[in-house]
């Protein structure tokens, strides 16, 4: 994709980006309100000038909630109940599974790790509890690695349990950072109170949350997800299978997780990628694994047959070139920090307008954390996403001589 020289005059400028195809720059003009500058979309770029035909309605499904939206635009495609809280069951693994992660990328445990299996632990593989165990034994150790492959392919209530203990010394503590994660991920709708999903009034999570927290999974740790497509595993002569069945009967499918109790009904988590998009589906509280599989699927392929995604900006490539005040330097590149995607109809996708709010005026120092404006993306004339812009590099104060005169100028900006 070409990378066109923008230059910002005043609060805005406005960009016709055509989603992963060449721009051509014709120029910039001024007028007495908002300067802009402008891009053409060359002529074949351009989507079919016949209107499309309306997209269909999303399938009609008999679940409590469900979601489906795209992973790299997050743009929700269909969805129903989506914020309404209900009880996770096993899809809350998904939110141990993150803390777990997270401490293996930092660094505070390690795969080889042996874990000794507490009484604790070991007894949430009891009948009277119900659920799914791996079958570890009290007073035995198991590996880190072992334990995260029980718990997820497996969906092992004594492995999630061992590994809580393990991450954050009890399992009080460790849904403490549950929560905490939760809360960082904007979860707002949910909220745990053990590492495996036991029913429980105060335990809940929506379907808007599971999505969110399946993307943010795949994306942050994507050296631990293949496990999430792992078909079975064996512990202790107990050969168990994934209860994710679409794993055999979508090729696309690689996870995510599967959930159940009476109060529950049937919840799935699934993840597909076909070609250049991955969506990200949540089913919960359908009456039975079939349904819960067949509403999935049908959700995939509305997602699949009537969208496409593409990315139509690559994070740290300037986006626009402002001038800096009283800095060091006059002027800096603003970027995004990850790569920009759009979702739209496909066939259909036509330019998109990426519309910049920059405040005014920019003063140093600033610093390649410091957030600087927003990019927010419109499509067919709504404003389907916001996006912070940062800094390209960081720009230090200048000398008191640049300041002064930069202070002087500012009063007649």
């Amino acid at each position: 994709m070409s990378h066109p020289c923008i230059r910002i005059f005043r609060r805005r400028a406005f960009l016709a980006l055509a989603c992963g195809l060449s721009l051509a720059v014709i120029g910039c003009s001024k007028s007495s309100d908002e300067p802009t500058a402008e891009i053409a979309v060359p002529a074949e770029a351009t989507a079919s000038t016949s209107p499309p035909a309306p997209i269909p309605a999303p399938p009609q499904l008999k679940v409590r909630s469900f979601i489906v939206l795209d992973h790299d635009s997050a743009r929700v495609l269909a969805a129903m109940d989506p914020d309404s809280r209900q009880e996770p069951a096993s899809l809350t693994k998904l939110m141990t599974a993150y803390v777990v992660f997270h401490a293996l990328k930092e660094g505070r445990i390690k795969l080889e790790d042996m874990v000794t299996i507490s009484e604790n632990a070991w007894r949430q593989a009891s009948p009277k509890l119900g659920g799914s165990a791996m079958y570890i034994e009290v007073g035995k150790q198991v590996s880190v690695e072992n334990l995260c492959q029980g718990m997820i392919v497996q969906s092992g209530n004594d492995a999630t349990v061992a590994l809580a203990e393990h991450v954050g010394g009890t399992e009080a503590a460790f849904t403490d950072m549950m929560n905490s994660y939760a809360k960082r991920l904007g979860l707002s709708g949910s909220h745990f109170t053990d590492a495996a999903g036991m029913p429980n009034a105060e335990q809940y999570i929506t379907a808007r949350d599971a999505a969110v927290l399946a993307s943010a999974l795949i994306r942050e740790y994507p050296e631990y997800y293949r496990w999430y497509s792992q078909k079975e595993f064996t512990w202790n002569g107990i050969t168990q299978q994934n209860r994710n069945r679409l794993l055999w009967k979508d090729p696309s499918v690689d996870g995510v997780k599967t959930g159940h109790t009476v109060s529950a009904g049937y919840n799935l988590i699934t993840s597909a990628h076909r070609g250049d998009m991955r969506l990200v589906s949540v089913v919960l509280g359908a009456d039975s694994m079939n349904a819960r599989e067949d509403a999935s699927a049908a959700l995939l392929n509305y997602g699949f047959n009537f969208f496409e995604t593409r990315r139509v900006y690559a994070a740290g490539q300037p986006l626009a070139t402002v001038h800096v005040w009283k800095g060091a330097e006059p002027e800096v590149g603003l970027t995004l920090q990850r790569d920009l995607y759009v979702t739209g109809q496909r066939g259909h996708m036509g330019s998109v307008k990426a519309e910049l709010d920059i405040p005014d005026p920019v003063l140093a120092p600033l610093t390649r954390a410091q957030a600087t404006g927003k990019a927010r993306i419109v499509v067919a004339g709504a404003t389907i996403a916001s996006h912070d812009l940062y800094p390209v590099k960081d720009v230090a104060e200048g000398g008191i001589f640049r300041r002064a005169i930069d202070s002087v100028k500012l009063w007649f900006h």
